[in-house]
């Protein structure tokens, strides 16, 4: 974290409407309570479209998606609908890309996978390769091993902004990827299924390596964390959602990518079993195998006070947290007091 950043933990807010109108509102409210980003996310609707509506609601926030999925896309197709949303937010757009994993690549975007650390690493360079070029007018000339660029002709160039260009943010689990992000990218979104003694002892040193391999301070690359959160204003709201946060958490869980937090722990054995009953369609037996101990290690759970003075507290090697709300869904009363008590 850099000293610039370390001055104040941004607390950001993830747009969760089924509509592009619906996430806009949403992006305008959290504008209203003083968070710093509003992010959409590519699940069953496009991750861009709600951020252009978004982009003419709001003034100050900051636009960005979190994730959109990289290797369904080439980067030119990322790199303008990008370009045009930087335009649109007067700057305020940022780029966050993930890379899904092979499945959903190869047999739901029947898209190719290879490396995909590297890959990703040379998308980066790409997408930067091409907004330089709407930028400067300069001779597009991207040529790489996944990617290559070298047609811009006057007509298919947008032209130039006038600012800086959109931030990439990229999300990784595994050591190569974060290291690929230390050395590549302008920020690092942590996934939620994460604990802070695993990022302080394992990943954070891999980001720091990959950056010190580029030459580069690892404290310009923004920590953006995403962070589960279960609040509510009494003890049965609290319960309910801490319930719905253990049924996200088995989901994960049986994620064999998403291991290494759990052996970190001593929960070597239970990744295997949930995966077993995932396959099952055992949803309500995974749930009961997350117990307190392991919730409250990945979960950020109580009253809105609370729950702000836990993530300053817990999040302490982040720069900015998303809170992502299971269970009852907060007011915005109860959401501005969690992140006045960020600040506390």
């Amino acid at each position: 974290m850099s000293t610039s950043q370390a001055i104040q933990h941004r607390i950001d807010g993830a747009t969760t409407a089924s509509t592009p109108g619906g996430c806009a509102d949403e992006a305008a409210q959290f504008e209203e309570m003083g968070l710093s980003a509003a992010w959409s996310f590519e699940a069953s609707h496009d991750p861009f479209l709600p951020l252009a509506v978004a982009a003419e609601r709001t003034e100050s926030i900051e636009l960005g998606t979190a994730i959109a999925v990289a290797f369904a896309r080439n980067p030119m197709t990322c790199a303008v609908t990008s370009w045009d949303l930087h335009r649109m937010s007067g700057g305020r757009f940022i780029l966050g890309l993930g890379t899904q994993i092979r499945p959903h690549i190869t047999k739901r975007y029947s898209e190719p996978w290879s490396r995909p650390a590297e890959r990703m690493r040379e998308y980066i360079e790409a997408v930067r390769a091409i907004w330089h070029t709407f930028e400067t007018g300069e001779r597009l000339n991207h040529r790489g091993e996944f990617y290559t660029h070298t047609l811009m002709t006057p007509f298919f160039n947008p032209g130039p902004i006038g600012k800086e260009p959109p931030a990439i943010y990229v999300a990784g689990v595994g050591p190569r990827m974060v290291d690929v992000i230390g050395a590549a990218a302008d920020g690092f979104f942590v996934h939620p299924f994460h604990t802070a003694q695993f990022m302080t002892d394992v990943t954070l040193p891999a980001l720091a390596g990959g950056a010190e391999s580029a030459g580069r301070d690892v404290g310009d690359v923004t920590v953006a964390c995403l962070t589960i959160v279960a609040m509510g204003e009494n003890d049965e709201q609290i319960d309910k959602a801490r319930r719905s946060a253990a049924g996200q958490l088995a989901f994960y869980g049986s994620t064999p990518a998403y291991a290494g937090a759990l052996d970190h722990h001593g929960y070597e054995d239970l990744q295997p079993r949930l995966n077993t009953l995932s396959k099952q369609g055992n949803w309500r037996e995974m749930s009961e195998l997350i117990d307190d101990d392991l919730l409250d290690l990945i979960v950020v759970s109580g009253t809105p006070s609370q729950v702000g003075a836990q993530i300053a507290e817990r999040n302490s090697f982040a720069d900015r947290t998303t809170m992502m709300f299971y269970g009852p869904t907060p007011s915005p009363e109860a959401i501005a007091e969690a992140v006045a008590a960020t600040a506390a």
